[in-house]
């Protein structure tokens, strides 16, 4: 393990198999490396980037390639295989289910819910609460292989408590108004709302501040 034990809480439990970049800080009551069901300890690596945070009674599975200057909340759990780029935020109280992408810069508020198989391209910016689904029929047969989540693209931003449906696509500098339940595809810089969710205005015609901020 490539970490001074001065930069782990006394507390914090770290399997066999987790590799830490330089100045990782790891809080109290911490699990790293996690492993799933069918492992065994140190059978699958952890690799988290120098220079990331991890806060108290976070718990991150076996399996996982984190990048430098990741940080967590408190209370975050991130299951196995994902790939988790540079700049990473996970909010408190967040859950991030296994095989998802999450792309650089991305920040998830608190209780942020991201199920299997979905993508979070470069600089997602999702609100609290939301929540993201992958079952487009749960409980069927063949739920396991159809799960399909959300893809949200380049600098799209998804407002507070909003639920984006299965298999979605959210376009490139898209915005999802707060409270939202979003059921088809939002085109690149659009701007949608309500329940379901539908186009009320386009990000380049917003006013020149506000869309000169999103639009980078």
């Amino acid at each position: 393990m490539e970490q001074p034990q001065e930069g782990i809480h006394s507390t914090a439990l770290v399997y066999p198999g987790v590799t830490l970049g330089d100045l990782v800080r790891v809080g109290a009551y911490v699990i790293l490396g996690e492993p799933e069901q069918s492992k065994q300890p140190g059978e699958v690596a952890l690799t988290i980037g120098p220079l990331s945070k991890i806060r108290s009674h976070t718990v991150i599975y076996a399996g996982n390639t984190i990048g430098e200057g990741f940080q967590t909340g408190h209370n975050v759990l991130v299951r196995e295989d994902n790939e988790i780029a540079e700049d990473v935020s996970i909010g408190s109280g967040t859950v991030v289910e296994h095989h998802v992408k999450i792309g650089r810069g991305v920040r998830l508020h608190s209780q942020v819910f991201v199920p299997e198989y979905s993508i979070l391209e470069d600089e997602a910016w999702l609100g609290p609460n939301v929540v993201l689904t992958n079952a487009k029929y749960p409980q069927s047969q063949q739920v396991k292989s159809t799960l399909k989540g959300p893809h949200i693209k380049t600098f799209a931003k998804i407002g507070a408590n909003s639920t984006l449906l299965p298999g979605i696509t959210i376009g490139a500098h898209a915005l999802v108004g707060a409270g939202s339940v979003v059921t088809k595809d939002v085109p690149d810089y659009a701007v949608v709302s309500g329940n379901p969710a539908k186009v009320i205005n386009d990000i380049r015609d917003l006013p020149y501040e506000i869309a000169a901020e999103m639009i980078q």
